[in-house]
Formats: structure tokens, sequence, C-alpha cells
């Protein structure tokens, strides 16, 4: 971990809280979903929550294991792959590669320094600083953890379990003491 008073610390400390609280975004999502609804798509040309956890496990493991020495694109993966189910892809088994995936993020983000944040990375061979792959891993995460929510908001309807302020409730969580916030604000750690 970066030198605590250091940019590099800071911003570490909010990707990793950030990466976190989609994290458990999309795992309180995911949980609502019965089976069927985890792979089922809204219609032939949207994702299922199976498909985008395929996805995001892939598209993670790929960035970030062996993040600072090999190239973020690794040849063992196969993005196209990602977005075809197959009798393989239980979701036992998808949940067990997001799990992974997730795991290798944390581990690589506790391994950093402020060392690191001076080197450069390669995704698809371009040059990228430490600063860039992270932002650009932490938007494609956001980006498609906000389409698990709004499928699994599609599909359960009425039973859906907000996650975050519920509609109409702004100027209640707003009232709250910031301290109590962040015991019931789904992305902070």
């Amino acid at each position: 971990m970066p030198e605590p008073s250091s940019f590099a610390a800071t911003y570490y400390d909010e990707v990793r809280r950030s990466f976190r609280g989609y994290k458990r975004l999309a795992d309180g999502a995911l949980a609502q979903l019965s089976d069927e609804e985890f792979f089922r798509a809204p219609d032939s040309e949207s994702n299922s929550a199976a498909l985008v956890v395929k996805h995001i496990s892939g598209n993670m493991r790929s960035r970030w294991k062996d993040f600072l020495t090999t190239d973020g694109e690794k040849p063992d993966r196969n993005r196209d792959q990602e977005f075809i189910l197959t009798g393989q892809d239980t979701r036992q088994d998808l949940m067990r590669r997001w799990e992974e995936s997730f795991k290798i993020v944390f581990d690589n983000l506790a391994s950093l320094t402020d060392e690191d944040f001076k080197r450069t990375v390669t995704i698809r061979g371009e040059p990228h600083t430490i600063l860039q792959a992270m932002n650009r891993s932490l938007t494609h995460t956001a980006y498609h953890i906000g389409q698990i929510l709004y499928v699994g908001k599609h599909l359960r309807g009425a039973q859906w379990n907000v996650l975050s302020i519920p509609r109409g409730k702004s100027a209640e969580f707003n009232a709250m003491k910031p301290e109590d916030r962040k015991a019931k604000a789904p992305n902070r750690v």
C-alpha cells in the first residue's frame, strides 16, 4: 500500500473502497434473483445478470492477474465467449469466478506501492499509467454492475429490495448524521 500521506494512497483508498462498494451493490442485487432470473435477459439484445457476471469476471481476471508484469489482455482470454452461456456456466461456477476475480483485484490493490504509481502497464499493447488502468477497470466494472442492478430491478419489480436511497426518501437520508449514513450507504466500507 502506498505511503499514507501520498496522492497514490488517497487514490488507492478510493479505488479500493469503490470496488468493494460496487461489489457489495452487485452482490445485493444478485442475492435477490432466483436462478431463473439470474439467467434471464430482458430481450435478445440485452445481457442477463449471469452474462454480466461472466464478463466482469473474465475482464477483471485478465486485467488484474499479474497486473504490473503482463499485458491486461491475457492470451487465454476469449472475450466473445464471455457473452455466451454454456452448460458449464452454472450459477455456482459463475459466482465462484466472480469471487476469484474480485480477490485478484483486491490482492493486487493491496500490493501496490508508491513506486508502482510511477510505472506503466499495457492493455492490448497500449501503455497506461497505473492511474489510467485503475480508472479504466473501475469505470468498466461500475458500468456493468449498473446493468446488473437495472436488470434485477426490472425482473423483480415491486419485490426489489432497494440497495441505495429509496425513491421519495432523499430528505430522510439527507437528515441523517453522516456517521449514520455510512452504516446504510451501500457504496462505502
